[in-house]
């Protein structure tokens, strides 16, 4: 299986476009979103081409293959115009042999660690500042974001297939 994951797409649709036209180019099996879909939050600039009902209409097209968990600006509201579940605040699941919690990070995240074992791994968005690292024996990874990228990072996501994470650049 190949997964695409992706975070922070803030209602971007110049990027949330890219991240759609990347996701169909890489032939991945679904798409992982790690939340903060529509608004851009009162800590944020706009993002280019800032038009949440176009990225609606761009992430419903795929609303099947999405796994979505719900970010600090996903609300109920959002809900109800997403094809796809995006409120809930975790998922889990396999990655070859190792078990990832998925979560957007402004909860637990690799500085907060929910209920894990050493060996897993948890994968977060939030803070739009990629990261790869082992941390206490749990491997924590962060795609950074897909439209407003921090830290002098590029706007981006992840592949992951057959054991190995890559980086997407947008």
């Amino acid at each position: 299986m190949k997964i695409m994951i992706a975070s922070d797409i803030h209602g971007s649709a110049y990027y949330a476009e890219k991240l759609m036209d990347s996701y169909k180019e890489s032939g991945a099996d679904r798409l992982v979103l790690l939340g903060d879909l529509l608004y851009h939050g009162p800590r944020n600039d706009l993002p280019r081409d800032y038009a949440p009902k176009k990225v609606i209409e761009l992430l419903n097209a795929a609303a099947d293959e999405i796994l979505c968990v719900r970010g600090n600006c996903d609300t109920e509201v959002d809900q109800m115009v997403l094809d796809f579940p995006i409120l809930a605040d975790y998922a889990v699941i396999m990655l070859g042999d190792r078990l990832f919690y998925l979560t957007h990070g402004h909860k637990y995240g690799a500085d907060n660690f929910p209920n894990i074992k050493r060996g897993d791994g948890i994968i977060q968005g939030h803070t739009h500042v990629p990261m790869y690292e082992e941390r206490g024996g749990v491997l924590c990874i962060n795609p950074g974001s897909v439209s407003i990228p921090k830290e002098g990072s590029a706007h981006r996501c992840l592949i992951w297939e057959n054991g190995i994470f890559t980086e997407v650049e947008l």
